[in-house]
């Protein structure tokens, strides 16, 4: 008894110490994220009033970016924020909890992999630039060494590495509580060995077969969801796939090994994606201020007396809210307290009230300022700011065929809206036209200061994100809504879901070199031009295979493994990429409300709490909010100006 609570003990120990250590590391890129926001505020302040603007921040920003990242990757896979499909691993957990710890102890197990690879493929890069003293930023006005940010990539790769074991062990503990003799512990691994072993020896068929380039980059595409689904986390399946395909393609291990050795420690050195972590903590301090509680308010307020009206009042509060949070899941927290108690309370409809505030929630991805559309400026190198303005018509166009389809229920279908008669609240007795004026003010005010600089050119996107942290921030604490403790949980959240964005994207980017040295993009392209199916017979494949990926797929991966495909081929079919691009956007929403993933849906059953509305219940309320989407989808495709506005 005592020998075996001297290791457990010690084990405990361990994890503490790491725990301790890796959550150091997360502090430390969450406070250089913060940084940022100071430092290009101060840079709008002394470039546009003293003319002086901070020489060499771009650059500074641009590679710190890697430091930051992989500083704060162990702990964000720690916390659970790496994305991965559990839709086989929680019906396995039910049905073999014994074989699923097993499972899932192998998964980490690969991730561990993984992350050693990028650690070897980054060290020799990193004892280059130290040996030789390599530089960045502008010769005799600001330059900094490259050594630490590559230092930083190995140690944060390496910490990712244990936290990926640290998980395995967990999983085994958790296997010998389920089953605890040693023989029948191996028992559940079978399963898994058979499946590992499957693969690797589809790898190895592979290599031996003599296939053409653009066959070995199909055959990576074909297994990618075939991983995802069996619950490799998406970033780890993207870099492995993307080696283990340069690596089949070339012939040369050490071409695979410099591809990610250069991708994880230059690649994330743009100064655009900056705005990633940036819009995601101005997203999170508009959520602690409370603002859209009070929009709901005044819209309630505004919109109540109509029939359906506080349906159609949270969908105008959730486009709002959208505008200056660019977050699906922060809508769709909010909401999910504030509206759907209040509609249920006044005889709405369960399933109606959680699907207006799941459907309404998807508004936050497409009206700007919008992650997507910022991930997607990154890959399309298109400008963030035109996309920015070409996709306020559609957003409002959305909003309004969503305020329009609750009407008509509410009118020619009250069963479906009303579960019971009760009188519609017009307005609230603590509010009148001065009063709603003071609530909307610091949203509209914080809405004007972003989009406005950034329409009017004063700033990039990137310092849009920065100036609207600050002023979301400054909104927060006149609001006393922000103490030090819950400030620092917003950004240390803003840094975990930053990073996990931000690695997925730099993954995604090893999987997409794989694909351009197969071929297969130029191979798609010339089959597609001679099939002669046109522009528009495309689209409509492509839509189509959209709305399926997003039943399996969160949106950010969808857009980083599809578009790379997708828009070479409809660009030289004489698609416009900016309206490719607000297609895509929409398109990839609406796998937020179709299930067996809907994120959106899951979000609000989890906010909602009550026994009494099943996830069913959830996805079946948001199922005419897809349908509207797809036909607004529909009307951007065939009437392309509506969405070129700007561009």
């Amino acid at each position: 008894m005592g020998c075996g609570a001297a290791p457990s003990q010690a084990r405990r120990s361990l994890h503490t110490m790491f725990g301790w250590l890796t959550g150091a590391m997360n502090a430390g890129g969450t406070l250089w994220y913060f940084l940022i926001v100071c430092l290009v505020c101060a840079d709008i302040l002394t470039r546009e009033l003293l003319k002086l603007p901070l020489r060499g921040l771009t650059e500074g920003i641009s590679y710190s970016l890697i430091g930051a990242t992989f500083l704060q990757l162990a702990n964000t896979l720690h916390v659970g924020r790496m994305t991965r499909a559990d839709l086989f691993l929680g019906a396995y957990q039910r049905r073999n909890p014994a074989g699923a710890a097993a499972w899932d102890s192998v998964l980490h197990l690969l991730g561990a992999a993984v992350m050693c690879l990028i650690v070897y493929a980054c060290w020799p890069l990193f004892v280059r630039s130290f040996l030789e003293k390599e530089i960045v930023g502008q010769p005799d006005e600001f330059n900094f060494p490259v050594w630490p940010l590559r230092l930083l990539a190995v140690l944060g790769s390496a910490a990712t590495a244990v936290t990926f074991l640290l998980i395995a062990l967990e999983a085994l503990r958790r296997l010998g509580r389920i089953v605890p003799t040693a023989a029948s512990t191996l028992r559940p691994y079978w399963t898994a060995i058979a499946t590992v072993l499957l693969i690797g020896f589809s790898f190895w068929l592979i290599a031996l077969a003599d296939f053409g380039n653009a066959t070995l980059g199909a055959l990576m595409i074909l297994l990618l969801p075939i991983l995802i689904q069996l619950g490799v986390h998406i970033s780890v399946v993207l870099a492995f796939l993307g080696f283990a395909g340069i690596w089949l393609i070339s012939g040369r291990v050490d071409l695979a090994l410099s591809t990610v050795g250069i991708t994880a420690t230059e690649f994330l050195a743009n100064y655009f994606f900056a705005a990633i972590p940036l819009f995601v903590l101005m997203g999170l301090l508009v959520s602690v201020a409370d603002l859209g509680r009070d929009i709901f308010r005044v819209a309630r307020w505004a919109l109540g007396w109509l029939r359906g009206g506080l349906g159609i009042a949270t969908i105008v509060a959730n486009a709002v809210f959208a505008s200056i949070t660019g977050s699906t899941v922060a809508s769709a927290t909010v909401f999910t307290k504030v509206a759907t108690p209040e509609m249920m309370r006044h005889g709405y409809n369960a399933r109606f009230s959680v699907g207006v505030v799941a459907g309404s929630s998807v508004l936050g991805m497409l009206i700007p300022p919008s992650i997507l559309l910022i991930v997607y400026g990154i890959i399309s190198e298109q400008s963030v700011g035109v996309l920015f303005i070409a996709a306020v018509v559609p957003g409002v166009i959305l909003a309004l065929a969503m305020c329009l389809m609750v009407g008509l229920f509410a009118h020619f279908y009250p069963q479906y809206v009303l579960a019971e008669a009760k009188p519609e609240i017009g307005e609230d007795h603590d509010i009148h036209a001065g009063r709603a004026l003071l609530l909307v003010l610091p949203l509209l005010a914080l809405i004007i200061l972003v989009l406005a600089g950034i329409y009017r050119g004063f700033f990039t996107p990137t310092e849009g994100g920065a100036v609207g942290s600050f002023g979301a921030l400054s909104i927060a604490l006149y609001r006393r809504r922000l103490n030090w403790t819950s400030f620092w949980r917003v950004l240390m959240e803003s840094g975990q879901v930053a990073t996990a964005i931000l690695f997925l994207v730099l993954a995604a980017t090893i999987f997409s070199r794989m694909l351009s040295l197969s071929n297969l993009l130029q191979s798609m392209i010339g089959s597609i031009v001679a099939l002669k199916i046109g522009l528009y017979g495309l689209m409509s494949g492509y839509v189509a295979l959209l709305i399926v990926l997003g039943c399996f797929l969160e949106s950010i991966s969808i857009m980083l493994i599809v578009v790379p495909l997708a828009l070479p081929v409809a660009v030289a079919l004489g698609a416009h990429p900016i309206w490719f691009g607000i297609i895509t956007v929409i398109t990839v929403e609406i796998g937020l409300l179709t299930p067996p993933l809907g994120l959106s849906c899951y979000v609000v059953h989890s906010t909602i709490d009550d026994p009494r509305i099943s996830l069913s219940d959830i996805f079946a309320g948001a199922t005419p909010f897809a349908i509207i989407m797809l036909i607004v989808t529909i009307l951007l495709m065939i009437f392309p100006a509506l969405s070129l506005v700007g561009a």
